[in-house]
């Protein structure tokens, strides 16, 4: 009867209702009957535009960071995965946007950051654009909630211990517990990052390996056996005032 009753409410009340309710009450609400699913698998209706608005930072909005995720709703499950203003080096700070971090011109330190989220479970890609100078050493990858977040000294912080695993752009190195995996890509004189290209960060966590893209070509497995522990999006950096924006996509295209 009720699920009969939710069937023949329109679009527009739809709309008006669902506007006042949180993410965790939509969610509820996608599963009472078809036409609510129906309704709130349309990513781009007012219902995500306006949660959005609230949410977003209207910089990111207009900006071209966000264009790997062109859907509203894709957009806010984006700031949700975004950099975490809490668990970062104290010489990071999140910028308004909500995706970029910048790093404080602190001599002799090395900071990191994480994402909100980890993930133990799925498949998942995000992208990360370095938008400012690299420095010496300039690290993207993955780490648990153990993984330190600050050093004395210019380092390759993520990929120092157990708890990370990093791809220094600088040198094209893999990095793991305090020592170098070896090159990466695996390709004779692989192309060094260049400033503002978006690489994409892809974490399996069902077969337990990472994996980078760049430019849109898959640059192949770089870790293998990764633990049964939640792993977050995380990168360290020592040049001063460099920025990085992290964009959760959700699951890889191919998966």
């Amino acid at each position: 009867m009720v699920e009969e009753i939710a069937a023949t409410v329109p679009d527009n009340v739809l709309e008006v209702i669902f506007s006042y309710l949180d993410l965790h009450d939509l969610r509820n609400c996608s599963l009472v009957c078809k036409n609510w699913y129906r309704f709130l698998n349309d990513e781009n209706n007012d219902v995500w535009r306006l949660h959005c608005v609230r949410k977003l930072a209207e910089e990111a909005l207009k900006s071209d960071l966000l264009s790997s995720v062109p859907t509203y709703k894709a957009k806010l499950r984006a700031f949700y995965h975004a950099w975490n203003p809490n668990d970062c080096s104290r010489n990071v700070y999140i910028k308004p946007n909500g995706f970029t971090l910048h790093r404080n011109p602190v001599a002799q330190s090395t900071d990191a950051a994480r994402g909100k989220l980890g993930f133990r479970h799925g498949r998942h890609a995000w992208e990360v654009i370095w938008e400012g100078p690299l420095g010496t050493v300039a690290v993207i990858g993955i780490a648990t909630k153990d993984a330190p977040l600050h050093c004395h000294g210019y380092f390759a912080l993520l990929g120092s211990d157990d708890q990370s695993w990093g791809w220094n752009l600088v040198d094209n190195r893999l990095l793991h517990n305090g020592g170098s995996q070896g090159n990466y890509p695996l390709l004779n004189n692989a192309p060094k990052y260049q400033v503002g290209e978006r690489i994409r960060v892809i974490l399996d966590c069902d077969d337990n390996t990472l994996s980078f893209e760049k430019n849109y070509e898959f640059l192949g497995v770089a870790f293998r056996g990764l633990p049964d522990k939640r792993l977050y999006p995380s990168v360290s950096a020592v040049y001063g005032n460099t920025e990085v924006s992290m964009v959760y996509l959700g699951p890889p295209l191919d998966g």
